[in-house]
């Protein structure tokens, strides 16, 4: 018999619910966001090492250069940015920054976890000769957005 997750207990009928603190709701929101993160680019790695073990053309023809480039970029850097949101749940509770501050590095480090990888699988599905789809044109916003949002984050360790 599998045990059941303790949940705090309910006050009793008429008083408030205790205030829930803006961390712990970002710590497990990034907790979870940046698991499954690493859940699906790992699987996308290994989906990917499979078509270069069984040697798919649409995957490793010289032709299709930028679609093999375009989709480890993808993969490596979707991989690295669920770390990323790990990292900053994990370092939360020792930063001092205010909750507009935290909410503001928040979504950045989740837009950005999905917009650049998003960016360069599809700039590598619909691609013209050796360059990348116009889906490419998400990475660079998507990058300015993640060194905001790290920018945000390392603001709250100064001295």
């Amino acid at each position: 018999m599998a045990k059941r997750n303790k949940q705090a207990p309910k006050p009793p009928a008429g008083e408030p619910e205790p205030e829930r603190d803006l961390r712990d709701d970002v710590v497990l929101r990034h907790l979870r966001f940046g698991w499954w993160a690493l859940a699906v680019f790992a699987t996308t790695g290994i989906v990917l090492e499979a078509a270069h073990g069984l040697k798919l053309g649409w995957y490793l023809d010289v032709d299709n250069a930028t679609r093999r480039l375009s989709f480890t970029l993808g993969h490596a850097h979707g991989t690295l940015l669920g770390l990323i949101n790990i990292a900053f749940a994990v370092s939360l509770k020792h930063a001092k920054m205010a909750e507009r501050a935290i909410a503001r590095a928040s979504f950045a480090l989740r837009l950005a976890t999905v917009a650049m990888p998003a960016g360069f699988f599809l700039g590598g599905v619909w691609f013209w000769g050796g360059d990348p789809g116009v889906a490419i044109v998400l990475v660079p916003p998507s990058a300015v957005v993640l060194v905001v949002g790290c920018v945000v984050v390392a603001r709250g360790f100064r001295k």
